[in-house]
């Protein structure tokens, strides 16, 4: 998607040729005009899937998964929760998850009652380096019985293996920037 590759070559910033900061328009700072299109290619590139519900991880990739489901007829978004909470029920599905970004593992949940067994889901998320969030979620949704329909990326670090972990899984990826490698603090797309 070169509206996105040419935000990230402008706003994005490299930091140790490990992190990719998004922050002003993706992730702590949203341009929704730039989502709503972000959305409008998700459709695109999964319209035949006939999805049921999106899913994605609190929190940055709720705002993209919200404006999405706008294009796939205003399904249904739910978003696995990092920690628990007095408020979650007790009843939930779980999987186990490393963040890049944070360093650290950490258990995602979401309720029972919102993924059923004859859901067709759709995964969003912002970023996908190791896949292990995206791994969490596609056990999460094969716990319930679900199906996957596939995983919707907005910024893909290829070089950080991930997708090969999710092709693996027998699992649809579509990523709409993909960073081959960062080198001198630069980005090297595909």
């Amino acid at each position: 998607m070169e509206l996105l590759k040419k935000r990230i070559l402008k706003d994005g910033i490299v930091i140790k040729n490990r992190i990719l900061k998004v922050d002003s328009f993706l992730n702590h700072q949203m341009d929704i005009e730039l989502f709503n299109e972000i959305g409008k290619e998700f459709k695109n590139r999964f319209k035949h899937k006939n999805i049921t519900k999106i899913l994605t991880i609190e929190a940055s990739g709720i705002g993209i998964a919200c404006i999405a489901a706008q294009h796939f007829n205003n399904v249904p978004v739910i978003f696995a929760k990092k920690y628990s909470a007095t408020n979650l029920d007790k009843d939930a599905y779980e999987s186990e998850v490393y963040s890049f970004t944070k360093e650290e593992s950490y258990k995602i949940r979401v309720s029972k009652k919102y993924i059923n067994s004859g859901d067709r889901i759709l995964i969003i998320d912002d970023f996908l380096a190791s896949g292990s969030a995206a791994l969490g979620l596609i056990d999460i949704i094969r716990q319930a019985g679900a199906e996957v329909c596939g995983i919707g990326i907005v910024i893909e670090k290829y070089f950080q293996g991930g997708r090969k972990m999710i092709e693996e899984c027998g699992v649809y990826l579509e990523s709409l920037a993909i960073i081959e490698d960062m080198k001198d603090n630069r980005l090297i797309f595909k």
